[in-house]
């Protein structure tokens, strides 16, 4: 397990469009969304211990967002040869015993994932009504054995931040969590495969 940092997209960026089938086997795309105050996606996966840790928190965070006008999407872009515990089958099975009520879509070229310039999982962006990046990086300091609580205290706060109007904060910590599991040869360029430095940390 390789400790990845998010990339940090720059803030601003237009949301990448997608069109990537769900658990239930419908095909969820970005303007789907195009209504709501704002936008979460989640790049996640079954197995990543990361993901784990926050599982139930991310499920609560999910229904709150929803109940508040902010839309959620999880997506996971793991290759499934080399990690078969992340197929759809299995993402179907996790979507109902997590309790999530976002849609799980499965991105099995890895497009998604290289536009986002998604690194981790999890990796969490937030967009606004009009789909700009106002917020990426992690959930809360919590990690797993590190002892910290999990509150998603950090992305909680840039979701109140943007529904106040405010301008996007200003002190955006990476995520941090296992790597995207690449296709073998399909890596993209801003893979690096280093592990994350203590400061990032």
């Amino acid at each position: 397990m390789v400790k990845t940092a998010s990339t940090m997209l720059a803030l601003g960026t237009s949301a990448p469009d997608f069109s990537l089938p769900n658990v239930d086997g419908k095909k969820v795309s970005l303007s789907d969304f195009a209504s709501a105050k704002g936008l979460v996606v989640i790049f996640m996966c079954n197995h990543c211990p990361f993901v784990k840790h926050l599982r139930s928190a991310i499920a609560a965070f999910g229904k709150e967002c929803q109940g508040r006008g902010i839309a959620v999407v999880g997506i996971s872009s793991n290759d499934i040869t080399s990690h078969p515990d992340d197929s759809p089958a299995k993402m179907a099975e996790e979507h109902r015993a997590a309790g999530y009520t976002f849609p799980y879509l499965y991105d099995a070229s890895q497009s998604a994932a290289k536009a986002y310039k998604a690194a981790c999982t999890p990796d969490f962006y937030l967009f606004d009504g009009d789909q700009c990046l106002v917020y990426r990086g992690q959930f809360d300091p919590s990690r797993p054995g590190n002892g910290v609580p999990v509150t998603g205290s950090d992305l909680r706060a840039a979701v109140d931040n943007l529904l106040a109007g405010k301008l996007p904060l200003l002190s955006q910590r990476a995520s941090i969590g296992c790597n995207i599991k690449w296709i073998p040869g399909s890596e993209p360029d801003y893979f690096t495969g280093r592990p994350a430095t203590e400061s990032e940390i």
